[in-house]
């Protein structure tokens, strides 16, 4: 008897497998059109996102070389030096003090404008408004670049001279030679530029919001303010959640183009980045194994932050990403 339960016991493991199995391609094939129009994401995402990681093997090398590319194991002999690196812990700083900044700022702002905006209700000043600050997302960090040092030029930048018209300054400010300002210039900067298209996911969001809650609420007798801070707020909180954890991935994923175009050396210690690192012993010194070793690093540490951050958003009840 007990020799047959334990065979019943095993066997239905099995059909619910089999019946797994055959739900899956039912559904594939109920869908082939849409996997076949998703097939050119997933082959790009296969070649340029997975396929590159064999090249990680560099940073196990002893020394790597491309015109004789012989594998001689260095175990972790390239990580102890990254973490014995001064310069490293420098870059890594600026990096995620400049994320930080940008990602806060970035949210805030983000946030606020798309609650404004949904409080407009003249359609003309709301695409208006929409327009206009969506059209900096479209232009590449180089012409923003550029932009931000004519902006913030000694000779003819618009910001000395509007300071000085209004008397707060004797003289131009050297605003890009002065370390205390380069991490604000990097984070505003990113907020010109990003905020009106982080406030799209915000206002899809608002529309899911049911209608019915801020006709009550009128009707208890609350103004525009009460309803937007026990109402919008409230009803947008899963998407802002998920936002965060999103964000938690990229946290050493700070720009590269305008740390590194408006660096000089009179701010070099807040301007390092590890993309800079990377680039300056992997390409100008050619020491292919240690800029591969922070690489590996940095995506590490994303990984970390976004399975932390997911796990603390499942432990605390909120929406997740899985």
């Amino acid at each position: 008897m007990e020799l047959k339960k334990t065979l019943k016991k095993e066997k239905l493991p099995e059909t619910a497998i089999a019946s797994n199995k055959k739900g899956f391609w039912k559904t594939l094939s109920s869908q082939k059109m849409l996997v076949l129009m998703s097939l050119p994401f997933v082959l790009y995402i296969i070649l340029f996102k997975y396929v590159p990681l064999s090249g990680w093997s560099m940073a196990f090398h002893d020394f790597y070389r491309p015109a004789k590319p012989q594998f001689v194991w260095g175990g972790l002999k390239w990580f102890k030096k990254l973490f014995s690196d001064k310069e490293f812990f420098l870059c890594l700083r600026n990096t995620i003090c400049m994320s930080l900044i940008s990602t806060a700022l970035g949210y805030i702002t983000a946030i606020i404008l798309a609650v404004f905006m949904n409080e407009v209700k003249n359609v003309a000043i709301k695409r208006l408004v929409q327009t206009l600050s969506y059209l900096p997302h479209f232009l590449s960090w180089i012409i923003v670049t550029s932009l931000v040092a004519q902006v913030l030029s000694t000779e003819d930048g618009i910001l000395n001279d509007v300071l000085m018209a209004l008397g707060f300054i004797d003289k131009p400010i050297l605003f890009l030679s002065v370390p205390k300002y380069f991490w604000h210039i990097i984070g505003w900067t990113y907020v010109w530029k990003e905020v009106g298209w982080n406030t799209i996911v915000y206002l899809g969001a608002m529309t899911s919001v049911d209608p019915c809650l801020y006709e009550a609420a009128e009707i208890d007798g609350c103004g525009r303010l009460r309803k937007i801070w026990h109402i919008t707020l409230p009803g947008i909180r899963p998407t802002i959640i998920i936002m965060m954890i999103m964000s938690a991935g990229h946290i050493l994923d700070s720009n590269f183009e305008m740390p590194f175009f408006l660096r000089n050396a009179m701010i070099y210690d807040v301007a390092n980045t590890i993309d800079i690192y990377v680039l300056k012993y992997g390409f100008q010194q050619f020491n292919f194994s240690l800029a591969t070793a922070a690489g590996i690093f940095k995506n590490a540490v994303n990984i970390i932050l976004l399975l932390l951050a997911n796990g603390l958003a499942k432990k605390f009840g909120e929406e997740r990403l899985v």
